[in-house]
């Protein structure tokens, strides 16, 4: 990089405008120039009123001063009281750090106006740093670059632009500071919720009156002892060694979240829904949603408690195969209705209820080939063990090794019928044997991509029943998004209030993505909210060191000029980036070298 001046000349006035500016080679061996970021007008000799001043604050005085800057080559006029030289020559650049992600994140934060919500909720006290502040930096990591409150502290800070984003200095990212603001935050979800409500409603015209509800888990790292809600439980992240908590979510169809409540780890999908209904309604008021859950959610005393709730409570749920079976001469007399092409779907009212039968090919092609794969593998391992004459079994050892392909085959097990030796008796050809249930098998390929809904007051039409039941792909998504973007899992807190903290910092940062992702669906649908925050991770911010005549030194934090992708994507969403920094003149006593003060006590 090196600085260069384009000079104008207008009205009499010869204007010097100063910038930094790098080489880039081409493929074609060329060399052009790019502009990193520009410096603006420094005065030459002229007239006192075509002069550039501008404000910079005084780091020894504590005060903001009026100066007008000129070249060392151009003498200041005798009339000038203000006027510094700047060594042009002696310029240099230091601490380069993230600034354009960290910007996007901030600017989300603001559009949902999470900083009025927390400052009027999170105590002022005595505090160096306001709380708000520290929240906002919590949730702006975890969005841009999830990691450890410890990493924060120690190397993220100081390596981003938010000390000029939030106008604080390293004492908003101070270790003890950042788990202090972890024990404040949580008492105050349920008004965060209705917050959001409104703020969905004003941005995105949004209503809760369609609401998707699923649950997942999350693993911890440690025993646990001291956290009531971490249990052991169905792990849905294949962690069944780990102790876990259960998230119950709800999401509108748009994906927007709405709610979520964390459980003990070995809770039962079946017993939650019950009191989330009653947590909803206490939130929002009683009306006549409808809920779209999977069918391991719901039991038929909850549905029929909804059905007979005053107002009556809308569902559509996924099924069991097994009331197809008690459905299935009706649905063969009903004509198939194509909806798209691979998807075709048939209606059955019952009483109150409707039933959806759907076929899709792909999945049909998707369970056959999965079962196939299994039941391949499993001949395989059984012709394997009845090879005894060159490697005979004891029974013992037979039966663990049919235990280990049992597992592996899975529900592939049960298309196979086997033969076991009795007790005492020798494993051999005659006492061992296998045979493939070909019938119960070829049943099961009939039904292969097949699925049944069933609906109350959710419609009476097939085609938009099945329309909204693929919604709850949008919570799948957010799940998705939470344990991979933005690292939800694993949990290393030990401490109860901090373990739901981390989930609600995880919450404001999926908050903000989601606000990212609706922004793009409407003028940029091909990007995403992790693709659009990596690119604008390009735009970094650097401090432009000027050393002043009289031995004190300009400091300019200025961000690098946007390319031509990072302008591009600015432009779909409708932002521009802000005004550069303000100045600051640093006394030649500061030492370059020094650091914030950082305690080292480790804390859990």
């Amino acid at each position: 990089m090196f600085l260069r001046f384009n000079t104008r000349k207008k009205d009499g006035k010869v204007h010097r405008y100063w910038s930094i500016v790098e080489n880039r080679r081409l493929r074609s061996e060329r060399v052009t120039q790019r502009t990193v970021f520009y410096l603006g007008e420094i005065n030459d000799t002229q007239q006192a009123a075509w002069r550039k001043q501008l404000e910079a604050f005084d780091e020894t005085t504590q005060r903001p001063e009026q100066i007008a800057l000129f070249p060392a080559d151009r003498a200041i006029p005798s009339d000038v009281l203000n006027g510094l030289h700047v060594k042009l020559s002696e310029l240099t650049l230091e601490h380069p750090r993230v600034f354009g992600d960290c910007w996007l994140a901030c600017r989300l934060w603001d559009e949902l106006r999470l900083g009025e919500f927390w400052r009027e909720r999170l105590p002022a006290g005595k505090a160096e740093v306001p709380w708000v502040k520290v929240l906002e930096l919590l949730a702006v990591r975890q969005l841009v670059a999830p990691g450890s409150k410890w990493h924060l502290h120690r190397r993220w800070f100081l390596a981003s632009a938010m000390d000029e984003l939030l106008d604080e200095d390293f004492a908003v990212a101070a270790k003890n500071r950042l788990y202090e603001c972890l024990d404040i935050i949580d008492p105050h979800r349920a008004a965060l919720f209705t917050h959001l409500q409104a703020r969905w409603k004003d941005l995105f015209g949004a209503t809760h009156d369609l609401l998707l509800y699923d649950l997942t888990s999350s693993y911890f790292e440690g025993e646990m002892a001291g956290a009531p809600k971490a249990r052991h439980g169905h792990s849905r992240d294949h962690r069944p060694d780990c102790r876990q908590i259960v998230l119950a979510v709800v999401l509108t169809p748009e994906g927007l979240p709405l709610a979520y409540e964390i459980m003990p780890g070995n809770t039962s999908d079946k017993t939650t829904l019950h009191a989330f209904l009653q947590k909803i309604e206490a939130q929002y008021g009683k009306a006549g949603r409808i809920w779209i859950m999977d069918r391991g959610i719901p039991t038929e005393e909850t549905l029929e408690q909804m059905r007979r709730s005053d107002p009556p409570v809308g569902y559509l749920v996924g099924t069991p195969r097994a009331r197809w079976e008690q459905f299935r001469a009706d649905f063969e007399k009903l004509p198939w209705q194509k909806l798209r092409a691979t998807i075709e779907v048939k209606l059955l009212a019952r009483g109150d209820e409707v039933y959806v039968l759907a076929k899709s090919s792909g999945r049909h092609a998707k369970e056959r080939a999965m079962r196939r794969r299994k039941l391949a593998r499993l001949l395989r391992t059984l012709r394997a063990l009845r090879r005894t004459r060159e490697r005979p079994w004891k029974r013992d050892t037979l039966l663990h090794k049919l235990g280990a392909a049992h597992k592996t085959a899975g529900k592939a097990w049960s298309f196979v019928a086997i033969t076991l030796p009795a007790a005492g008796e020798p494993v051999s050809r005659a006492t061992f044997r296998f045979t493939l249930l070909k019938d119960k098998l070829r049943e099961a390929e009939l039904r292969d991509g097949h699925y049944l809904l069933r609906g109350f007051r959710a419609g009476d039409t097939a085609g938009p029943l099945w329309e909204r039941y693929m919604e709850l792909a949008e919570i799948e998504a957010a799940f998705k998004t939470l344990k991979s973007d933005l690292e939800l899992r694993p949990i290393r807190h030990h401490r109860e209030r901090r373990i739901e903290a981390h989930i609600l910092v995880c919450f404001l940062a999926y908050c903000l993505s989601v606000t990212l992702r609706r922004r793009l669906m409407a003028h940029a649908p091909g990007l995403t909210p992790r693709a659009v925050l990596e690119s604008l991770a390009g735009i970094l911010m650097l401090d432009v060191h000027l050393p002043l005549a009289d031995g004190r030194e300009l400091v300019l934090p200025r961000y690098t000029q946007p390319e031509r992708e990072h302008r591009l994507i600015l432009e779909k969403l409708g932002w521009e980036l802000p005004p550069q920094p303000p100045p600051r003149i640093r006394s030649a006593q500061v030492n370059k070298t020094d650091r914030p003060h950082r305690d080292t006590n480790s804390e859990m």
